[in-house]
């Protein structure tokens, strides 16, 4: 199996290419830094080669720049091609199949997402307005008595026994 899932950030602007045949595809480059620090202390970044085809390659380079956030799953493609001066190169890359954008549209256009008003479904299909200063307005939101036990129409208890379970 050949599958990749990838976050982090695009090191630099994508760029979109046309092919003879009038397909779109975009090449870039995701930062993600890895999850552990070595005993030094500098935390580590991976440099990952990217490309994507078709329209999905012309809405990354439409909607994102250096800095975006993006998630990419894809697969893991490895490619040679004869330079001009002769030599063999080898690239390895991922050949996306879908691209997600994270982050607000404010994000991927240099704003900051907690500077940013959006809405929060809440359950009851009540909605509330959420902001960085005021916080949500749980004036509106449903309550539950959690003194009273929830499971009091269920009947008798249930006991189990370490015998019933199955690990």
């Amino acid at each position: 199996m050949n599958k990749v899932i990838l976050i982090g950030r695009l090191a630099r602007d994508p760029e979109l290419r046309t092919t003879p045949s009038n397909l779109s595809v975009a090449t870039f480059t995701i930062a993600i830094s890895r999850a552990f620090t070595p005993q030094g202390g500098q935390a580590e970044t991976d440099f990952i080669n990217c490309v994507v085809w078709r329209k999905q390659a012309e809405n990354l380079t439409r909607y994102c720049h250096k800095g975006s956030q993006i998630a990419v799953e894809g697969r893991i493609q490895s490619r040679n091609y004869q330079a001009q001066d002769g030599s063999r190169r080898y690239v390895t890359e991922v050949l996306c199949d879908t691209i997600t954008f994270l982050g607000s549209k404010d994000d991927n256009q240099g704003g900051n997402f907690a500077n940013n008003s959006y809405q929060v479904p809440v359950n009851n299909n009540m909605s509330y307005q959420a902001s960085q200063d005021m916080g949500p307005d749980i004036s509106s939101m449903p309550t539950t008595d959690i003194t009273e036990d929830p499971f009091k129409d269920f009947g008798e208890e249930i006991t189990l026994s370490d015998d019933d379970l199955p690990f």
